[in-house]
């Protein structure tokens, strides 16, 4: 095979086939891949392959295995993630043992940090990744519990969901209107500082004459 032929199936293989639909533009249709997550998902994945796979993995396959993947999630089948989660902690772990092993071979301090340094962020890698993948497989359940208040005296406690505060705030709020509203209109008199006379109330009740008692007797 020339090489002529041999890039001209690299460039094939690495073409971008858009399909444009009636009523739609050749730009716009591009302009919907440049922001398509399977499209800059398989740049990068290409990118970074080429010195395992070579140039050989078809671009267009790629995003149809990257969309896959995403259809999968979208409909709850996380299948795909645990196991690349599983794989990451694995390499990094990896990634770890190899670094630290180098380390101690070191002679100079400071080749012996460098080495220790990356193996122990590859280590702190692989622990994210697998609490990621914990999280995933076990989500935490966040409870939500209401507080029981139990005072003597006047109290007012607010419990309950935000709604609920803002709509019972807003009930107070309508009595007060209501209650100065009356006052307003004269339903309700005020103490202005003066003094009134005293009225008899009840005019049952009379003064209480004195009562007259006898003198005690001189021992």
């Amino acid at each position: 095979m020339s090489k002529a032929k041999d890039k001209a199936t690299v460039s094939d293989s690495k073409a971008l086939k858009l399909n444009v639909s009636p009523g739609q533009t050749e730009l716009k249709v591009r302009a919907d891949a440049a922001v398509l997550p399977a499209f800059n998902a398989a740049l990068v994945v290409d990118a970074f392959q080429r010195n395992i796979l070579g140039d050989e993995l078809n671009f267009m396959a790629l995003m149809e295995s990257l969309q896959d993947s995403t259809d999968k999630a979208k409909v709850g089948d996380l299948s795909g993630l645990e196991a690349m989660l599983i794989c990451q902690a694995t390499a990094l772990q990896t990634i770890f043992t190899s670094l630290a092993r180098r380390a101690v071979t070191q002679e100079y301090l400071k080749h012996y940090e460098t080495y220790l340094g990356l193996a122990l962020k590859a280590q702190a890698q692989s622990r994210a990744t697998i609490s990621a993948l914990v999280d995933l497989k076990f989500p935490r359940q966040v409870a939500y519990v209401k507080q029981a208040n139990i005072a003597h005296g006047p109290q007012q406690v607010n419990n309950g969901t935000p709604g609920e505060l803002s709509a019972h705030a807003r009930e107070i709020k309508t009595q007060q209107n209501e209650l100065l509203e009356d006052q307003s209109h004269g339903s309700t008199q005020l103490d202005t500082g003066t003094t009134t006379a005293a009225k008899r109330s009840d005019p049952e009740m009379e003064a209480v004459e004195p009562v007259h008692r006898a003198k005690k007797r001189a021992r």
